[in-house]
Protein backbone atom coordinates (compact mmCIF):
# COMPACT_ATOMS: atom_id res chain seq x y z
CA UNK A 1 0.00 0.00 0.00
CA UNK A 2 1.38 2.95 -0.96
CA UNK A 3 0.57 6.13 1.52
CA UNK A 4 0.59 9.66 0.28
CA UNK A 5 3.50 11.34 2.11
CA UNK A 6 2.97 15.24 3.00
CA UNK A 7 5.72 17.99 3.27
CA UNK A 8 5.80 18.92 6.92
CA UNK A 9 7.44 21.94 6.78
CA UNK A 10 4.39 23.57 4.03
CA UNK A 11 1.65 24.73 6.07
CA UNK A 12 -1.83 24.44 3.46
CA UNK A 13 -4.14 27.58 3.53
CA UNK A 14 -7.98 27.07 3.91
CA UNK A 15 -11.28 28.66 4.16
CA UNK A 16 -13.73 27.47 6.78
CA UNK A 17 -17.42 26.82 6.14
CA UNK A 18 -20.61 26.62 8.27
CA UNK A 19 -24.48 26.99 8.02
CA UNK A 20 -26.51 29.03 10.08
CA UNK A 21 -30.05 26.94 11.16
CA UNK A 22 -33.06 26.02 13.05
CA UNK A 23 -30.36 24.13 15.27
CA UNK A 24 -27.35 26.70 15.10
CA UNK A 25 -27.47 30.16 15.74
CA UNK A 26 -25.31 32.61 14.44
CA UNK A 27 -23.12 32.75 17.79
CA UNK A 28 -23.06 28.75 17.81
CA UNK A 29 -21.56 28.69 14.59
CA UNK A 30 -18.86 30.91 15.52
CA UNK A 31 -17.45 28.89 18.18
CA UNK A 32 -18.08 25.94 16.23
CA UNK A 33 -15.98 27.57 13.72
CA UNK A 34 -13.37 28.85 16.49
CA UNK A 35 -12.76 25.18 17.09
CA UNK A 36 -12.63 24.27 13.54
CA UNK A 37 -9.47 26.54 13.46
CA UNK A 38 -7.97 25.07 16.07
CA UNK A 39 -8.66 21.36 14.40
CA UNK A 40 -6.98 22.83 11.33
CA UNK A 41 -3.93 24.24 12.71
CA UNK A 42 -3.54 21.11 14.98
CA UNK A 43 -3.73 19.37 11.12
CA UNK A 44 -1.01 21.96 9.42
CA UNK A 45 -2.88 24.45 8.00
CA UNK A 46 -3.38 28.57 8.28
CA UNK A 47 -7.43 29.83 8.24
CA UNK A 48 -7.75 32.65 5.58
CA UNK A 49 -10.98 33.51 5.70
CA UNK A 50 -14.50 31.96 7.23
CA UNK A 51 -17.45 32.08 5.38
CA UNK A 52 -21.11 31.24 6.64
CA UNK A 53 -25.14 31.03 5.35
CA UNK A 54 -28.49 30.97 6.66
CA UNK A 55 -30.06 27.97 5.56
CA UNK A 56 -33.34 26.05 6.23
CA UNK A 57 -31.97 22.96 4.80
CA UNK A 58 -28.58 22.16 3.21
CA UNK A 59 -29.06 21.81 -0.45
CA UNK A 60 -28.70 17.95 -1.26
CA UNK A 61 -26.43 18.63 -4.24
CA UNK A 62 -24.09 21.71 -2.92
CA UNK A 63 -24.51 21.65 0.97
CA UNK A 64 -24.64 25.16 0.09
CA UNK A 65 -26.71 27.59 -2.18
CA UNK A 66 -25.30 28.42 -5.57
CA UNK A 67 -24.33 32.07 -4.76
CA UNK A 68 -22.58 31.33 -1.55
CA UNK A 69 -20.96 28.31 -3.06
CA UNK A 70 -19.77 30.73 -6.33
CA UNK A 71 -18.40 33.50 -4.02
CA UNK A 72 -16.26 31.20 -1.95
CA UNK A 73 -15.17 29.72 -5.47
CA UNK A 74 -14.38 33.31 -6.50
CA UNK A 75 -12.07 34.36 -3.63
CA UNK A 76 -10.21 30.60 -3.74
CA UNK A 77 -9.45 31.48 -7.00
CA UNK A 78 -7.91 34.89 -6.41
CA UNK A 79 -6.16 34.19 -3.03
CA UNK A 80 -4.85 30.77 -4.66
CA UNK A 81 -6.42 29.28 -1.50
CA UNK A 82 -5.32 25.43 -0.89
CA UNK A 83 -8.48 23.95 0.55
CA UNK A 84 -11.80 24.49 1.62
CA UNK A 85 -13.35 22.55 4.89
CA UNK A 86 -16.59 22.30 5.98
CA UNK A 87 -17.98 21.79 9.79
CA UNK A 88 -20.52 19.83 8.67
CA UNK A 89 -20.11 16.46 7.48
CA UNK A 90 -20.80 15.97 3.69
CA UNK A 91 -22.16 13.44 1.37
CA UNK A 92 -20.22 11.56 -0.78
CA UNK A 93 -22.17 13.30 -4.01
CA UNK A 94 -22.70 16.72 -2.14
CA UNK A 95 -18.40 16.29 -1.66
CA UNK A 96 -17.97 15.42 -5.67
CA UNK A 97 -20.03 18.30 -6.32
CA UNK A 98 -18.16 21.08 -4.42
CA UNK A 99 -15.10 19.71 -5.37
CA UNK A 100 -15.68 20.43 -8.78
CA UNK A 101 -17.19 23.89 -8.06
CA UNK A 102 -14.25 25.41 -6.16
CA UNK A 103 -11.32 23.39 -7.58
CA UNK A 104 -9.62 22.49 -4.98
CA UNK A 105 -9.61 19.99 -2.07
CA UNK A 106 -12.49 19.66 -0.23
CA UNK A 107 -12.40 18.55 3.53
CA UNK A 108 -15.62 18.27 6.18
CA UNK A 109 -15.34 18.24 9.89
CA UNK A 110 -15.08 14.33 9.89
CA UNK A 111 -12.24 14.15 7.82
CA UNK A 112 -10.52 16.86 9.00
CA UNK A 113 -10.46 14.67 12.70
CA UNK A 114 -9.58 11.47 11.32
CA UNK A 115 -6.39 13.13 9.46
CA UNK A 116 -5.46 14.15 12.78
CA UNK A 117 -5.73 10.96 14.53
CA UNK A 118 -3.77 9.59 11.81
CA UNK A 119 -0.94 12.42 12.01
CA UNK A 120 -1.40 11.59 15.71
CA UNK A 121 -1.77 7.88 16.12
CA UNK A 122 1.85 6.35 17.64
CA UNK A 123 1.12 2.23 18.50
CA UNK A 124 0.60 0.14 16.21
CA UNK A 125 -3.12 -0.23 17.97
CA UNK A 126 -4.08 3.26 17.55
CA UNK A 127 -2.80 3.04 14.06
CA UNK A 128 -5.41 0.15 13.01
CA UNK A 129 -7.85 2.15 14.85
CA UNK A 130 -7.53 4.81 12.86
CA UNK A 131 -7.32 3.00 9.81
CA UNK A 132 -10.24 1.00 10.24
CA UNK A 133 -11.91 4.56 10.79
CA UNK A 134 -10.51 5.52 7.91
CA UNK A 135 -11.66 2.80 5.48
CA UNK A 136 -15.39 3.29 6.72
CA UNK A 137 -15.74 6.66 5.82
CA UNK A 138 -13.92 5.89 2.34
CA UNK A 139 -16.10 3.48 1.96
CA UNK A 140 -19.41 5.56 -0.11
CA UNK A 141 -17.00 8.29 -1.24
CA UNK A 142 -14.35 5.45 -2.88
CA UNK A 143 -14.69 6.93 -6.65
CA UNK A 144 -14.12 10.60 -5.39
CA UNK A 145 -11.83 9.56 -2.81
CA UNK A 146 -9.58 7.26 -5.46
CA UNK A 147 -9.64 10.53 -8.11
CA UNK A 148 -7.99 12.11 -5.01
CA UNK A 149 -5.08 10.33 -4.55
CA UNK A 150 -4.45 9.34 -8.29
CA UNK A 151 -3.69 12.85 -8.43
CA UNK A 152 -0.66 12.55 -5.66
CA UNK A 153 -2.14 15.15 -3.93
CA UNK A 154 -0.70 15.72 -0.52
CA UNK A 155 -1.70 17.79 2.48
CA UNK A 156 -4.15 17.45 5.24
CA UNK A 157 -7.12 14.33 4.50
CA UNK A 158 -4.66 12.94 2.03
CA UNK A 159 -2.68 10.68 3.81
CA UNK A 160 -5.41 8.26 4.74
CA UNK A 161 -5.01 4.26 4.17
CA UNK A 162 -6.11 4.56 0.70
CA UNK A 163 -3.99 3.32 -2.56
CA UNK A 164 -3.35 4.83 -5.58
CA UNK A 165 -4.65 2.52 -8.25
CA UNK A 166 -7.94 3.98 -9.58
CA UNK A 167 -9.18 -0.10 -9.92
CA UNK A 168 -9.44 -0.64 -6.10
CA UNK A 169 -12.51 -1.35 -5.35
CA UNK A 170 -15.61 -1.20 -2.92
CA UNK A 171 -15.19 -5.43 -2.38
CA UNK A 172 -11.30 -4.99 -1.73
CA UNK A 173 -12.07 -2.05 0.87
CA UNK A 174 -14.58 -4.41 2.70
CA UNK A 175 -12.74 -7.44 2.91
CA UNK A 176 -9.72 -4.34 4.16
CA UNK A 177 -12.50 -3.52 6.98
CA UNK A 178 -13.63 -7.43 7.30
CA UNK A 179 -9.63 -7.86 8.14
CA UNK A 180 -9.01 -4.81 10.61
CA UNK A 181 -12.18 -5.84 12.65
CA UNK A 182 -10.54 -8.79 13.27
CA UNK A 183 -7.18 -7.54 14.48
CA UNK A 184 -8.94 -4.97 16.21
CA UNK A 185 -10.96 -8.26 18.07
CA UNK A 186 -8.21 -10.01 18.92
CA UNK A 187 -6.20 -7.19 20.32
CA UNK A 188 -9.32 -6.36 22.66
CA UNK A 189 -9.24 -9.33 23.56
CA UNK A 190 -5.96 -9.23 24.77
CA UNK A 191 -6.46 -6.06 26.28
CA UNK A 192 -9.50 -7.10 28.40
CA UNK A 193 -7.49 -10.18 29.60
CA UNK A 194 -4.93 -7.55 30.79
CA UNK A 195 -7.48 -5.66 32.41
CA UNK A 196 -8.76 -8.47 34.37
CA UNK A 197 -4.98 -9.49 35.56
CA UNK A 198 -4.71 -5.76 37.05
CA UNK A 199 -6.58 -7.89 39.62
CA UNK A 200 -9.30 -5.88 42.43
CA UNK A 201 -7.54 -2.88 42.11
CA UNK A 202 -9.47 0.52 42.58
CA UNK A 203 -9.83 2.10 38.87
CA UNK A 204 -9.84 5.95 38.60
CA UNK A 205 -10.30 7.12 34.76
CA UNK A 206 -9.45 10.87 33.17
CA UNK A 207 -11.84 11.51 30.87
CA UNK A 208 -12.96 15.31 29.40
CA UNK A 209 -12.72 17.39 26.27
CA UNK A 210 -9.76 17.40 24.07
CA UNK A 211 -6.95 19.75 25.27
CA UNK A 212 -8.44 20.16 28.92
CA UNK A 213 -5.07 19.12 30.36
CA UNK A 214 -5.79 15.06 31.29
CA UNK A 215 -2.39 14.45 29.97
CA UNK A 216 -0.69 16.75 32.14
CA UNK A 217 -2.48 16.14 35.09
CA UNK A 218 -2.06 12.22 35.07
CA UNK A 219 2.11 13.33 34.86
CA UNK A 220 1.49 15.03 38.38
CA UNK A 221 -0.59 12.17 39.99
CA UNK A 222 1.12 9.36 38.77
CA UNK A 223 5.08 11.10 37.90
CA UNK A 224 5.10 9.72 34.66
CA UNK A 225 5.87 11.25 31.92
CA UNK A 226 2.98 10.96 29.59
CA UNK A 227 3.18 13.02 26.07
CA UNK A 228 1.25 16.49 27.03
CA UNK A 229 0.74 19.21 24.57
CA UNK A 230 -1.52 22.06 23.48
CA UNK A 231 -3.23 20.45 20.63
CA UNK A 232 -6.48 18.77 20.33
CA UNK A 233 -5.95 14.97 20.43
CA UNK A 234 -2.41 14.86 21.63
CA UNK A 235 -2.92 11.51 22.93
CA UNK A 236 -4.69 8.76 21.66
CA UNK A 237 -3.53 5.62 23.25
CA UNK A 238 -5.09 4.87 26.75
CA UNK A 239 -1.87 5.53 29.38
CA UNK A 240 -2.24 3.26 32.93
CA UNK A 241 -0.21 4.33 35.48
CA UNK A 242 -0.20 3.04 39.05
CA UNK A 243 -0.98 5.94 41.75
CA UNK A 244 -0.27 6.16 45.34
CA UNK A 245 -2.25 8.61 47.20
CA UNK A 246 -1.57 8.65 51.15
CA UNK A 247 -0.25 4.44 50.97
CA UNK A 248 -3.08 3.55 48.83
CA UNK A 249 -2.23 2.60 45.64
CA UNK A 250 -5.35 2.61 42.79
CA UNK A 251 -4.83 2.53 38.74
CA UNK A 252 -5.51 5.72 36.87
CA UNK A 253 -5.78 5.66 33.06
CA UNK A 254 -5.84 8.80 30.38
CA UNK A 255 -8.15 8.49 27.78
CA UNK A 256 -8.54 10.00 24.52
CA UNK A 257 -10.65 13.28 24.69
CA UNK A 258 -13.34 14.03 23.42
CA UNK A 259 -15.10 16.33 21.04
CA UNK A 260 -18.26 17.42 19.57
CA UNK A 261 -19.22 15.50 16.61
CA UNK A 262 -16.87 13.19 16.96
CA UNK A 263 -17.11 10.77 14.02
CA UNK A 264 -19.25 7.63 14.81
CA UNK A 265 -16.24 5.38 12.76
CA UNK A 266 -13.85 6.67 15.52
CA UNK A 267 -16.43 5.76 18.27
CA UNK A 268 -16.85 2.47 17.59
CA UNK A 269 -13.09 2.33 16.36
CA UNK A 270 -12.17 3.06 19.39
CA UNK A 271 -14.34 0.82 21.49
CA UNK A 272 -11.21 -1.01 23.22
CA UNK A 273 -9.86 2.56 24.57
CA UNK A 274 -13.37 3.65 25.98
CA UNK A 275 -13.86 0.67 27.93
CA UNK A 276 -11.41 2.02 30.01
CA UNK A 277 -14.25 4.79 30.98
CA UNK A 278 -16.73 1.86 31.18
CA UNK A 279 -15.04 -0.44 33.62
CA UNK A 280 -13.46 2.03 35.93
CA UNK A 281 -14.60 2.90 39.60
CA UNK A 282 -14.19 6.00 39.58
CA UNK A 283 -14.06 9.04 36.91
CA UNK A 284 -12.06 12.35 36.91
CA UNK A 285 -13.76 14.51 34.42
CA UNK A 286 -10.89 17.27 33.69
CA UNK A 287 -12.63 20.54 32.37
CA UNK A 288 -10.96 23.52 31.06
CA UNK A 289 -12.91 26.45 32.93
CA UNK A 290 -10.83 29.15 30.89
CA UNK A 291 -12.95 27.45 27.62
CA UNK A 292 -15.80 29.99 26.95
CA UNK A 293 -17.77 27.09 26.61
CA UNK A 294 -16.87 24.97 28.90
CA UNK A 295 -20.04 23.96 29.98
CA UNK A 296 -21.00 22.93 26.59
CA UNK A 297 -17.97 20.07 27.07
CA UNK A 298 -19.17 19.41 30.25
CA UNK A 299 -22.29 18.14 28.21
CA UNK A 300 -20.64 16.71 25.50
CA UNK A 301 -18.28 14.37 27.81
CA UNK A 302 -21.69 13.43 29.98
CA UNK A 303 -23.10 12.55 26.46
CA UNK A 304 -20.31 10.60 25.22
CA UNK A 305 -20.21 8.81 28.77
CA UNK A 306 -23.91 8.17 28.58
CA UNK A 307 -23.65 6.50 25.44
CA UNK A 308 -20.79 4.05 26.22
CA UNK A 309 -22.03 3.36 29.78
CA UNK A 310 -25.57 3.87 31.38
CA UNK A 311 -24.66 3.29 34.47
CA UNK A 312 -24.09 6.32 37.22
CA UNK A 313 -20.60 6.42 38.54
CA UNK A 314 -18.70 8.25 41.03
CA UNK A 315 -17.47 11.42 39.38
CA UNK A 316 -14.64 14.06 40.47
CA UNK A 317 -15.31 17.37 38.76
CA UNK A 318 -11.86 18.99 38.17
CA UNK A 319 -12.12 22.64 37.11
CA UNK A 320 -8.46 23.23 35.14
CA UNK A 321 -7.20 26.04 34.19
CA UNK A 322 -7.94 28.68 36.57
CA UNK A 323 -4.88 30.56 36.35
CA UNK A 324 -6.21 31.28 32.37
CA UNK A 325 -9.36 31.61 33.69
CA UNK A 326 -10.52 35.92 32.93
CA UNK A 327 -13.94 37.36 32.82
CA UNK A 328 -15.56 40.70 32.57
CA UNK A 329 -15.76 42.53 35.89
CA UNK A 330 -19.60 44.39 35.79
CA UNK A 331 -19.27 47.65 36.84
CA UNK A 332 -21.22 48.89 40.62
CA UNK A 333 -23.41 51.18 38.89
CA UNK A 334 -24.88 48.88 36.23
CA UNK A 335 -28.04 47.93 37.49
CA UNK A 336 -28.26 44.74 34.40
CA UNK A 337 -29.02 41.08 35.35
CA UNK A 338 -25.56 39.87 35.83
CA UNK A 339 -24.56 37.23 33.04
CA UNK A 340 -22.31 34.08 32.19
CA UNK A 341 -19.70 36.37 30.57
CA UNK A 342 -19.19 38.69 34.15
CA UNK A 343 -19.20 35.66 36.29
CA UNK A 344 -16.28 35.91 38.43
CA UNK A 345 -14.01 32.40 39.47
CA UNK A 346 -15.79 32.29 42.62
CA UNK A 347 -19.17 33.01 41.41
CA UNK A 348 -18.52 29.29 38.98
CA UNK A 349 -17.25 27.91 42.55
CA UNK A 350 -20.30 28.41 43.99
CA UNK A 351 -22.92 27.56 41.28
CA UNK A 352 -20.80 24.34 40.93
CA UNK A 353 -20.03 23.58 44.83
CA UNK A 354 -23.75 24.32 45.54
CA UNK A 355 -24.81 21.29 42.98
CA UNK A 356 -22.03 19.12 44.71
CA UNK A 357 -20.30 19.92 48.30
CA UNK A 358 -17.89 17.32 48.13
CA UNK A 359 -16.90 16.15 44.49
CA UNK A 360 -15.76 19.58 42.68
CA UNK A 361 -12.37 20.90 42.69
CA UNK A 362 -11.12 23.90 41.06
CA UNK A 363 -7.01 23.41 40.58
CA UNK A 364 -4.36 24.90 37.85
CA UNK A 365 -2.14 21.82 37.00
CA UNK A 366 0.65 23.98 35.36
CA UNK A 367 0.85 26.25 38.19
CA UNK A 368 0.29 23.01 40.71
CA UNK A 369 -2.44 25.43 42.50
CA UNK A 370 -4.52 23.26 44.95
CA UNK A 371 -3.54 20.29 44.01
CA UNK A 372 -3.43 18.58 47.42
CA UNK A 373 -6.72 19.20 47.54
CA UNK A 374 -7.74 17.54 44.49
CA UNK A 375 -5.60 14.45 45.94
CA UNK A 376 -7.47 14.92 48.90
CA UNK A 377 -10.93 14.65 47.10
CA UNK A 378 -9.44 11.61 44.58
CA UNK A 379 -8.75 9.80 48.21
CA UNK A 380 -11.62 9.96 49.56
CA UNK A 381 -13.76 8.79 46.94
CA UNK A 382 -10.95 5.99 45.92
CA UNK A 383 -10.57 5.28 49.78
CA UNK A 384 -14.43 4.62 49.66
CA UNK A 385 -14.64 1.77 47.10
CA UNK A 386 -11.26 0.09 48.68
CA UNK A 387 -13.01 -0.27 51.73
CA UNK A 388 -15.90 -2.11 50.45
CA UNK A 389 -14.08 -4.27 48.48
CA UNK A 390 -11.36 -4.95 51.47
CA UNK A 391 -12.89 -4.49 54.02
CA UNK A 392 -10.46 -6.24 56.40
CA UNK A 393 -8.15 -4.18 54.60
CA UNK A 394 -9.03 -0.80 56.40
CA UNK A 395 -5.55 -0.48 58.46
CA UNK A 396 -4.93 2.20 55.62
CA UNK A 397 -7.12 4.68 56.88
Amino acid sequence: MIEVKRKRDIRETTVLIGVINQYQTEDKVDEYLDELAFLADTAGADTVKRFTQKLDKPNPKTFLGSGKINDIADYIKDNAIDMAIFDDELSPSQLKNVEKILNCKVLDRTNLILDIFAARAQTSYARTQVELAQYEYLLPRLTNMWTHLSKQKGGIGMKGPGETEIETDRRIVRDKITLLKNKLAKIDKQMATQRSNRGAMVRAALVGYTNVGKSTLMNILSKSEVFAENKLFATLDTTVRKVVIKNLPFLLSDTVGFIRKLPTQLVESFKSTLDEVREADVLVHVVDISHPNFEEHIETVNQTIRDIDQREKPTLMVFNKIDAFSYTEKDEDDLAPKTRENYSLDDWKKTYLSRNKTNVVFISATQKHNLEELRDRLYEMIAEIHAERFPYNNFLY
